[in-house]
């Protein structure tokens, strides 16, 4: 875990899931600044983020709610797309039987889970989803994204971690490539460079089966520390160009996301030396993460927020520039506490995310930009070794029923609208 009116550097598998997902014409591309369908209309990313990158190796919340019940409410509150994570881990040890990954995350080094509490998650999981007794991690991902495409919802599977874990910091040692210059333990270990490839190859080839996957994101939050990134950026030029070459010979109709450095909140190297897409062409988004406290001293006055924001992502929306491509704000999000005297979003630490949301919603209403909410999960099997963990920004509350803060999604104005881009009337 973890774009307002012009500013400067910114401008305005099987048959049965085709037809169910009939009104979108996959595969998608690129023109310009934006996402198409076949057809040459514009395809809104409208998304939720969903994380099944941490150790029990499926997606979160399937010992809350039957997964078409979650699959329901996505869909039932305007999202039509949903960034799914997982980890390297998962990518290639998939058959691992589900049953077996929460025994295995139980007793994995480090997590400090308490055994006989994680076996009860996944008995829970499987009262509410019989399915899962007998099923792999990859076809639990399977059965997720299927559930999904029955709602019309698209998918963009995000490579999240290596090792599945929470993330992120700058000694989780899944940070950046152990193979790039400025090797640092604490930051690269679990950051296999081989075994990256070979994971995004793998899920790339899952993806075929599945065509309402509509893309895959490189890797979440790249951040170098140390020595790491100081060669003017031909680490990430080098690899996520190998990484995206993989995904693309697996599977060409995927389109492939681009995150910056600095745990994602910086392209701006892409003004300078545009990214060549010649070897995947109108198949290129890229992406940027935005919280209250990426950029905390200029947060809350709007101004100087939207040109930050413009000189570091923004400029990628300029028409007609080498460096042009529809951006997606794949990560961004808010606690979701209730201030019992307004109902609101509310309490002392929000704050400063109140007065980030009045900057933030702006500018992407102004560029009806493409947009991805962290998250939909109320909580997690198991999370920096406690069982059952709270997800305090989950747009669901913790029994994964309803909206934690009813308030927040009016809190995006018009953000789920399509006002701009080919075929918008």
């Amino acid at each position: 875990m973890y774009l307002k009116s012009v500013i400067p550097y910114l401008f305005s598998a099987s048959a049965l899931l085709q037809s169910v997902l009939s009104d979108v014409a996959y595969p998608l591309s690129t023109s310009d600044r934006w996402i198409v369908d076949t057809n040459g209309n514009r395809f809104k990313l409208r998304c939720v983020n969903w994380a099944g990158h941490l150790e029990p190796g499926i997606p979160e919340g399937l010992n809350k709610q039957p997964v078409d019940n979650i699959a329901s409410w996505i869909a039932n509150n305007g999202f039509n797309c949903v960034r799914l994570t997982y980890s390297i881990d998962m990518a290639l040890s998939p058959d691992t039987s589900v049953s077996d990954s929460f025994t295995q995350a139980a007793n994995s080094s480090g997590t400090g889970a308490n055994v006989t509490a994680l076996q009860e998650q996944y008995t829970a999981a499987v009262a509410l989803n019989p399915f899962l007794s007998s099923a792999t991690r990859i076809s639990t991902f399977g059965t997720v994204i299927s559930t999904l495409a029955s709602h019309s919802i698209s998918v963009v599977l995000d490579n999240h971690v290596s090792k599945a874990q929470w993330c992120c910091n700058y000694t989780d040692g899944n940070g950046w490539w152990d193979t790039a210059s400025g090797y640092d333990a604490s930051n690269s270990q679990y950051f296999n460079t081989a075994n990256w490839l070979a994971g995004l190859s793998a899920m790339s080839t899952f993806s075929t089966t599945h065509p309402n996957v509509i893309g895959m994101s490189l890797r979440n939050e790249l951040r170098a520390v140390g020595t790491q990134d100081e060669n003017n950026h031909a680490d990430w030029y080098n690899l996520m160009g190998q990484g995206a070459s993989n995904i693309h010979a697996a599977n060409p109709n995927l389109l492939i996301v681009f995150g910056g450095v600095t745990s994602a909140t910086d392209l701006s190297y892409l003004q300078f030396t545009p990214l060549d897409t010649s070897a995947y062409p109108g198949k290129v988004v890229y992406e940027f993460h935005a919280y209250y406290w990426s950029f905390p001293v200029a947060s809350s006055v709007c101004t100087v927020y939207d040109g930050i924001l413009g000189a570091r992502d923004g400029f990628i929306l300029e028409s007609g520039k080498p460096f042009t491509g529809p951006l997606w704000l794949s990560e961004f999000g808010a606690l979701q506490v209730i201030d019992g005297s307004s109902g609101g979003l509310g309490g002392a630490e929000t704050a400063l995310e109140q007065a980030w949301l009045k900057c933030i919603v702006p500018y992407m209403e102004g560029n009806d930009a493409d947009w991805a909410v962290w998250a939909v999960q109320g909580g997690y099997y198991l999370r920096e070794g406690e069982v059952d963990a709270d997800e305090s920004y989950g747009l669901l509350d913790h029994s994964w029923t309803d909206w934690r803060n009813a308030t927040f999604k009016s809190a995006l104005g018009s953000m789920f609208e399509m006002t701009q881009g080919p075929g918008v009337a």
